[in-house]
């Protein structure tokens, strides 16, 4: 079915660009038969002005025809070449058109996840204030937006999402992590372990929120509070477009 389509989108963009090249055409020819019709009409006139002898006569027509249709000439090579400039980017538009097609199927995709640290282990933070969690292990990223080196996901289509994250608290005798979602400045929920007698909790939450194009979506590690990963990665963030609205 995804050939099929494919195949018919191409036969409506060779259709498509056929009809406005013959347009363009007709268009040419209906300048150069109104020029023609100026051509005769002035002739006309400088054979009624002419009261001298024949020769006088054939002298002013013939000048006067070698003027109009040099016009006219200059006029058509003009026109011909801004069509051929045109269908060249018409040509380019439709091409990155079908290969946009060809990739998404004409429905935006748009999903990540990703893991806090690429190697290693230990605590991340504390920090005097808060700050993205930057989740550098990206395990996919179609669409490109989410950022690794920021931590942020920025929206490139409005639409609703769904988005997860992990957190794996510090292995210290006192667990210290709190974490919080947000959307651009807004909270909009967290996960926190600041209390207990044990270590390796570790807990996640969730929202299906609407996006603006240009929205920033990311985890906030809250001051003076830190989490902790290694190898297993325990402390991941994802999300993915539901639809587009």
């Amino acid at each position: 079915m995804k050939y099929k389509r494919g195949k018919l989108d191409r036969e409506r963009v060779h259709r498509s660009r056929d009809f406005k090249t013959t347009r363009m055409k007709k268009i040419a020819v209906l300048i150069l038969t109104f020029s023609c019709c100026l051509c005769e009409v002035q002739v006309n006139e400088n054979v009624r002005q002419c009261s001298g002898s024949a020769s006088c006569c054939d002298t002013c027509c013939l000048t006067s025809i070698t003027q109009n249709l040099g016009a006219v000439g200059e006029k058509i090579t003009n026109m011909a070449e801004k069509i051929t400039l045109l269908e060249d980017k018409l040509q380019n538009t439709e091409k990155k058109v079908l290969e946009l097609r060809s990739l998404t199927g004409g429905t935006p995709q748009v999903a990540f996840s990703a893991a806090l640290r690429e190697s290693g282990s230990g605590n991340t933070g504390p920090f005097t204030t808060a700050a993205p969690l930057q989740y550098k292990r990206v395990f996919s990223n179609t669409g490109n937006s989410y950022n690794p080196s920021t931590g942020i996901f920025t929206a490139m289509v409005k639409g609703m999402y769904f988005f997860r994250f992990s957190m794996f608290n510090n292995l210290n005798p006192v667990p210290n992590s709190v974490v919080s979602l947000m959307k651009n400045s807004e909270r909009l929920t967290s996960v926190w372990d600041t209390a207990g007698s044990d270590a390796n909790d570790m807990g996640s939450n969730a929202v299906v929120i609407p996006l603006e194009v240009g929205d920033n979506v990311y985890v906030e590690l809250q001051a003076n509070r830190m989490v902790y990963d290694d190898g297993m990665n325990y402390n991941t963030f994802s999300g993915f477009l539901l639809f587009t609205i």
